[in-house]
């Protein structure tokens, strides 16, 4: 490159020294050409984990694996004679433990953080269209949905860049609630939970004005509520020819099942301000036709809905999805993720940012683990240094594009290998997305924007076609459109996909969180939340979207492969789980053991296995930040969740997609409750229960046996019998927090799980002392004639 500098140049003899040309320039030229382009840099930098934390975590890890191959000759090599089976049956086991503990840790390897620079963002932002899901409002109350919707409306962002998509009747509040937060940068933007927070908000000698307005504030809150659980209490009492409208019409929703599309514009982009007359964000009420007959898809049919209605009504390039229960905590989350897609540098690889999942109204221990720190602080920063997190259904921020199944952005493309999305001739986008001129013209606008249309009506008319129930038909939707079907767990199916199609993404951790949501705190609840999910895994595992076989020779990278295949065998995990559960008790009750006499050698493999376990886990919560509560009600729900929910899931997957038998979509309890933690003493039936109570019966049994044996025998027998006590308490100490949850407030277990579970556990027991399968037969002894004259 060749500038041309406005100035006198210097003559040789002038200058005695490449310093003083040096010089030269820094005091002749203008200031201008050592200004830096602020349009390039860099809106956000990696923070490695630091060394003295990593590499001892990495060397333990190859060290466990050397210790695991010891452990395994050792295993093979050393069969116990006398209980064949059993010591088979374990080795199974364990060899099935061992390769699910490295689809687990190797994604692991890398994990890095994250820190943005918000100073550095563009005045000019992109527009972001929110979609705010929700199915059941008995169990996702719409107070709790209203409070989300608010949060998202008062969020540190330009008002005309926003739009909401979802069912509110806060609209008016919010005209009051917003310019409140935004003259007090209130935190967080959710009144349910700002009024909640135990602070002393007169600390500090705050301003009277703030105090006046707060007040004020809590009241027009307090009224707003008031408002909305009476239209809950008085929907609840429908009238027998159904709900009218104000005109005397019948509201078309009358039926849930059956009724055509609906969209309601309660803030529009013109003339939508608060009280102080400042733009608020389109907030818009969109429900998609439903008629008997047709698939629907649940939540991924309803978000294609959102994502083909947008497109039509403000078409924004990005994209944030969010749970009807979880609010935005902190007002500059979308900031946050706009520093990863509008980075100069790396921004347009990016498909979607990915936040964490943080919860309120948790239980002080955490006795289920609802939290799932392991997994939010472990785990998905170890994807983040790979191709980046899994999408976890909530708090994401999408690139329009990206859900379009287009590929990623390349300098330079492989001979042979095209791009599936842009440009195509119209016929082909029609096929690939639809019969919607609009829509398909919005397809087309990769920076964003409606596109332009004389007739304001046409547009309604296109935003309730997109939504119509045969709109997809022979369409490429959820297949490698949008939401992808074929399974309850949308989410994980929808991101890798995209990152087969090279996409990378990206864990946005600040240090305010940046959205809170409720959990079931409640046993039955959180296990058949746990079941659920399972369930999806199981479908996408028998489905040809099954990470194993799909996607090789695209842009999805072996160790992200890696935490795919173990996001949908981990319910598999489940049958060895629970014969290893079991193992414990049959062992004390026919008094043999999975291995034999322990020599000297096999006694240090055995403890520097347990030592690398403990030492992985100890630096695993060392570098991602993790307490030790956490990490063990983490290992406990493992083993809770592993033998009932995704055992029933396991089962479940198979009838539905080998059986065609279909399993009913539950939907998780959402709502808080007014006696603080009265659902985590509630006791629900469900079969669910009984596995895991049957294990612990049979282990307590084996338990008294293995005791009982050991004291008729006298004192030789107990040597033996300690090993056997040790993986018995192994178990039970698993179990222990469900053993809390079944004696609920009341310590007391429900009858219909104590009998049904004392029948198995009985059962069990019995057959096997009667059958001993994995003992060796023997004739008995051979009775001779001894001579003697008896009588």
């Amino acid at each position: 490159m060749i500038l041309i500098f406005p100035c006198k140049l210097p003559t040789i003899n002038s200058l005695s020294s490449p310093t003083s040309w040096f010089a030269w320039l820094l005091t002749s030229l203008p200031l201008r050409y050592f200004r830096t382009d602020e349009g390039r840099q860099p809106l956000w930098r990696k923070l490695s984990i630091p060394s003295r934390k990593i590499s001892p975590y990495r060397l333990i890890i190859v060290l466990r694996l050397v210790i695991l191959g010891f452990f395994f000759h050792y295993r093979l090599m050393h069969p116990v004679s006398d209980a064949y089976g059993l010591w088979l049956t374990s080795v199974i086991c364990e060899i099935w433990f061992a390769i699910s503990w490295i689809l687990d840790q190797f994604p692991k390897w890398h994990p890095i953080e994250r820190e943005t620079y918000l100073d550095r963002l563009s005045l000019s932002l992109a527009g972001i269209d929110v979609f705010v899901s929700t199915v059941d409002p008995l169990k996702e109350p719409p107070l709790i949905t209203a409070n989300t919707v608010l949060s998202i409306l008062a969020v540190d962002y330009p008002a005309d860049k926003v739009s909401c998509y979802a069912l509110s009747e806060t609209s008016e509040f919010a005209r009051k609630w917003v310019p409140f937060c935004r003259k007090f940068s209130i935190e967080p933007r959710a009144p349910e939970w700002y009024f909640a927070q135990k602070i002393d908000y007169l600390r500090d000698k705050v301003h009277p004005e703030f105090v006046r307005e707060r007040r004020a504030m809590k009241r027009e809150y307090e009224e707003f509520k008031v408002r909305i659980n009476a239209l809950v209490a008085r929907s609840q009492k429908v009238p027998e020819e159904g709900w009218t409208m104000q005109d005397g019409t019948p509201w078309p929703g009358n039926s849930v099942r059956d009724h055509p599309g609906m969209i309601q514009v309660f803030l529009g982009r013109d003339g939508a301000c608060d009280m102080d007359s400042d733009k608020l964000p389109s907030l818009i009420y969109v429900s998609r036709e439903k008629r008997p007959g047709f698939d629907h898809h649940k939540k991924a049919g309803a978000m294609n809905a959102l994502v083909r209605v947008s497109a039509v009504l403000s078409n924004s390039p990005y994209i944030l999805n969010v749970d009807c229960d979880h609010y935005i905590n902190n007002s500059k989350a979308l900031r946050e993720a706009m520093c990863f897609m509008m980075d100069p540098i790396s921004g347009s690889k990016i498909c979607y940012v990915q936040f964490p999942q943080r919860f309120e109204g948790i239980d002080l221990h955490d006795r289920y683990s609802n939290r799932n720190v392991v997994f939010f602080d472990i785990n998905m920063k170890g994807l983040d240094g790979i191709q980046g997190p899994i999408y976890v259904g909530t708090g994401c921020v999408f690139r329009r594009r990206a859900l379009y199944g287009c590929d990623a952005p390349v300098k330079k493309k492989a001979p042979g290998k095209t791009c599936n999305c842009w440009p195509n001739p119209e016929k082909k986008l029609e096929k690939r997305f639809g019969q919607s001129p609009v829509f398909v013209a919005s397809t087309l606008c990769e920076e964003g924007g409606i596109v332009q249309s004389t007739d304001s009506a046409s547009f309604l008319n296109e935003a309730l076609h997109v939504i119509s129930c045969g709109y997809e038909d022979k369409t490429e939707w959820g297949k490698e459109v949008g939401w992808i079907y074929g399974s309850v767990t949308e989410d994980i199916l929808t991101g890798f996909k995209m990152h087969c199609h090279g996409w990378r993404s990206v864990y946005c951790m600040p240090k305010r969180p940046a959205f809170k949501g409720s959990a079931p705190i409640n046993l039955s609840d959180r296990l058949h939340q746990v079941l659920r999910w399972a369930l999806g895994s199981v479908e996408i595992f028998l489905s040809r979207h099954c990470p194993i076989w799909y996607g090789y020779g695209c842009g999805l990278k072996p160790l992200e492969r890696f935490s795919y295949i173990n996001s949908v065998i981990y319910p598999w995990t489940s049958i060895p789980l629970v014969i290893y559960c079991t193992l414990p008790a049959f062992c004390l009750l026919t008094g043999k053991f999975i291995i034999p006499e322990i020599s000297n050698y096999a006694s240090i493999v055995f403890m520097c296995l347990f030592l690398s376990i403990a030492a992985t886990g100890i630096l695993e919560m060392q570098w991602g930040g993790v307490n030790i509560d956490d990490w063990w009600r983490n290992e406990q729900f493992w083993v809770i969740g592993g033998v009932s929910s995704h055992l029933f899931a396991l089962f479940q997957g198979l009838l539905k997609v080998l059986g065609g038998v279909e399993t009913n979509f539950t939907v998780t309890s959402k709502g808080g409750d007014d006696g603080g933690f009265s659902e985590l003493y509630l006791f629900k039936w469900t079969s669910l229960l009984i596995p895991p109570t049957t294990l612990l019966i049979v282990n307590l049994i084996g338990v008294a046996a293995g005791v009982a044996n050991a004291i008729n025998n006298g004192y030789e027998s107990w040597g033996p019998l300690f090993g056997k006590l040790f993986f018995a308490f192994w178990v039970i100490v698993h179990l222990y927090p469900f053993l809390k949850g079944m004696m609920g407030r009341q310590d007391r277990a429900p009858t219909i799980v104590v009998v049904w579970s004392i029948i198995l556990a009985s059962l069990c027991s019995l057959l096997w002392v009667r059958v001993n399968p994995f003992l060796p037969k023997s004739e008995g002894p051979v009775l001779e004639i001894c001579g003697l004259d008896c009588d």
